[in-house]
């Protein structure tokens, strides 16, 4: 009986804890999450049809005002922002096929921008 106690708390140590730790994942607040989707679907057709010059003017003004103390981003410009930026991402996966993992991951990257951190980096 002692034996199988041992072998069950090493079970939970070793296989149990790791496990439940490694399956969470952060939460995505759901009202940013759908406010997320909503840009995205508006400003896909758009940003698709981005020239590189569009895209580069559109990532310099980002950080410019992201950068500048003396201005906040509202949560909907911010998300709408990194909604384009995720979309070239995306848009850069299907035209170049060998870098297709490389745009999801940096897609999912963008899109994964949470306002809240964003203030934070403002204080």
């Amino acid at each position: 009986m002692k034996k199988y106690i041992q072998y069950s708390i090493l079970f939970l140590l070793f296989i149990g804890v790791p496990a439940s730790v490694l399956c969470q994942e952060k939460k995505l607040n759901a009202v940013d999450g759908q406010q997320k989707e909503t840009l995205y679907l508006k400003y896909k057709k758009e940003v698709q049809a981005y020239s590189k010059k569009d895209y580069d003017a559109m990532f310099f003004e980002f950080f410019q005002k992201k950068n500048d103390s003396k201005i906040t981003l509202t949560k909907e410009e911010y998300y709408t922002y990194t909604i384009k930026i995720a979309i070239y991402a995306e848009k850069l996966g299907l035209l170049y096929k060998d870098q297709k993992a490389e745009a999801h991951r940096t897609k999912k990257e963008w899109f994964d921008k949470n306002y809240q951190d964003y203030l934070n980096s403002k204080k």
